[in-house]
């Protein structure tokens, strides 16, 4: 028998009793001053469901696991969760208590047998600390000798051993590396119990959860299916209400004509009084609000030649005794989109700052073209910005002879319109340094940009803008990240440091992944107890499960695609078929000012058809569009399944 549910209502101020088993949340408000965060949201997870939570940054993303965990209270509403139902979430805080790092780990075990763990349990542990990123001779290191990084891996490893009901995770991959994301994106799709997921990452939410709550407009929206899924939902349904909107203010001006016209006519009284009373009882869709978003791109500086920059038998380490990478060779080309990927502290941010020019390499040389022009982003460069300046001014800084409006303009596309450009450097959040750095980057005229880590506290929307930027300048890229989803939408050629070694991959992501792989990885898949599967008694040969991937992808692409074609020739003839009633209403207009009662009756039909055909388009639309997502998630499914590099 299920425990049963309690929650309590903070506006009736009373405690209720629920039957199943799933964690609620009922018409909740939550404000702080005049932001309203939340204005009446509901949504439920049932058993075993993994939820991405979707939204820009502020809309309240971390409020809401702090709500369900109970760290604040709504305004209004309720939130209720089984009776004795246990929520776990990655704590920034850091509080050790075992000499360990592989003692502090089983400790996570030890909370959840309710006692001290086994001996023998010890490989579970140490399967998680390896799948973050610690090696073997870290097992008996002190906690407190890890970096801050590695501390608040600890204290993953600790949460997912510990197996809560439900996991919240708030950016979890933000202290990973890209071989220990892909880790624990396998690690969550085996998850039995509940997931709430906030990422900036799109591919690792996706791959990662079973349905997706989109935090809108102070609402909570929960489909079933990915990011792409919810926001093409949202945007469907605001153009509906926009039409419907423009339909009634339409409507409502029609009316108010017909009084102002009639009402001195006594004759028409009567009708002049209806028509008031149902404009006094229709109610007025108010226009939604325009959300902004980043919208911008980089200053190019020309450049003809072949090559901007020739790194030659570079050299490089912090302790002569201790090299990061030696004989390193590299050709930036004036279109070249290269991504620098590895685990951390193998030296990616080292090398991005050799090419910058603010390290010098202990061998070999780097040399750049007369023309090249740098900009640099990096991971440290907010300590850089002037806490006494502002917004604007720092902007100003970056490029002497800029103007104040081109400024402001800047200003405004990094979301710091108005008096915002006003704002201290002092008093701004992480992630909003994070877009004054960006925005003294545009301001410079460059063509090689060098961005270290550059979607660290964007939001999905802002990742878009910052991703299509990318793709759209004409000089040349180099940049650090550990987002599969931004690898596979830009990088043509590969920095890759793994296995101690550093080398240039000429290829995609997915060329990499399927030809390559991290030797890094394990050489067997992942199990949902953290021992090695095996198939009739094997260890899982790697290289078979990349054919068998591969395959995998090439059939998805064909089917899929097929699918996408469908949903394109529908969009197409939907558009073809709006653009032909919008032809003939103003025709209709037209027939009716002459009086053609012919015309009037044949283009009425042929609008009312049009109309019915749109409808039919749109059903077989949005069924096409099921299907799609139906036939993507089998795709994920046997793709998971196999295991591996994705």
């Amino acid at each position: 028998m299920r425990p049963p549910l309690f929650f309590f209502d903070f506006g009736m101020g009373r405690l209720f009793t629920v039957k199943y088993r799933m964690l609620q949340a009922s018409g909740i408000i939550k404000t702080y001053g005049r932001h309203v965060i939340f204005d009446g949201a509901s949504f439920t997870l049932g058993p075993g469901e993994r939820a991405g939570l979707a939204g820009r940054n502020g809309s309240g993303k971390t409020t809401l696991f702090r709500l369900i965990l109970g760290r604040e209270l709504p305004d209004e509403g309720a939130i209720s969760m089984p009776r004795g139902y246990k929520a776990g979430h990655l704590s920034q805080q850091i509080h050790f208590s075992a000499g360990t790092i592989l003692g502090e780990a089983m400790l996570g075990l030890a909370a959840k047998n309710g006692h001290p763990p086994l001996e023998s349990e010890a490989y579970r542990a140490k399967a998680v600390l390896m799948g973050l990123g610690f090696q073997a001779e870290d097992f008996s290191r002190h906690p407190l000798e890890l970096s801050g990084g590695f501390q608040v891996r600890l204290n993953l490893a600790k949460l997912l051993l510990e197996e809560p009901n439900l996991l919240l995770l708030d950016e979890p991959t933000n202290y990973l590396d890209i071989v220990s994301s892909r880790w624990l994106g396998q690690f969550l799709r085996n998850w039995k119990g509940e997931l709430m997921l906030i990422t900036h990452d799109r591919d690792f939410m996706d791959a990662v959860t079973t349905v997706t709550m989109g935090i809108h407009r102070a609402r909570i929206k929960k489909i079933a299916g990915g990011t792409h899924k919810l926001y093409e939902q949202i945007l469907e349904e605001e153009n509906i209400y926009e039409r419907t909107r423009s339909n009634d203010e339409k409507r409502r001006r029609e009316l108010e004509e017909f009084i102002n016209r009639f009402r001195a006519q006594a004759t028409r009284a009567s009708a002049v009084q209806s028509k008031i009373k149902g404009l006094q009882k229709k109610g007025r869709l108010e226009k939604l609000s325009k959300e902004k978003g980043l919208e911008f791109e980089f200053n190019y500086a020309p450049h003809e030649s072949k090559w901007l920059m020739k790194a030659e038998n570079v050299s490089f380490g912090y302790a002569p005794s201790n090299p990061l990478f030696k004989d390193f060779g590299l050709s930036v080309g004036r279109n070249d989109r290269i991504a620098v990927i590895g685990r951390n502290g193998q030296g990616k941010t080292t090398l991005l700052k050799l090419l910058a020019g603010e390290l010098e390499p202990g061998d070999g040389g780097i040399s750049y073209s007369g023309k090249t022009a740098p900009a640099h982003f990096g991971q440290t460069n907010i300590s850089r910005l002037d806490p006494s300046r502002t917004v604007e001014e720092e902007i100003l800084a970056s490029m002497p002879g800029l103007g104040r409006g081109a400024a402001r303009n800047i200003c405004g596309a990094m979301l710091f319109s108005g008096d915002d450009a006003l704002k201290k450097i002092s008093v701004l959040s992480g992630g909003e340094k994070s877009r004054v750095l960006l925005g003294r980057l545009i301001a410079q005229p460059a063509n090689l940009l060098l961005l270290d880590e550059p979607t660290n506290h964007l939001d999905m929307e802002s990742i878009d803008a910052l991703v299509e930027a990318i793709g759209a300048f004409e000089g040349a890229v180099i940049m650090v990240t550990h987002s599969e989803m931004v690898l596979r939408a830009l990088a043509t050629r590969l920095v890759v440091f793994d296995g101690g070694q550093v080398k240039v991959f000429e290829g995609t992501y997915e060329d990499f992944l399927d030809r390559v792989g991290w030797k890094s990885e394990a050489a067997a898949l992942p199990a949902e107890n953290g021992r090695p599967e095996k198939n009739d008694g094997k260890v899982v040969n790697r290289k078979d499960i990349r054919r068998a991937r591969a395959e995998l992808v090439t059939e998805r692409s064909r089917v899929l695609g097929g699918f996408q074609s469908k949903i394109n020739e529908t969009e197409e003839k939907i558009v073809s078929f709006e653009e032909q009633v919008e032809n003939d209403s103003r025709a209709l207009i037209s027939a009716s000012m002459q009086g053609d009662g012919g015309e009037i009756k044949r283009l009425s039909k042929v609008i009312h058809d049009a109309k019915g055909r749109i409808e039919m388009l749109f059903e077989e639309l949005a069924a096409a569009t099921e299907e799609l997502e139906t036939r993507r998630g089998e795709f994920e499914s046997r793709l998971n399944g196999l295991g591996g590099p994705e």
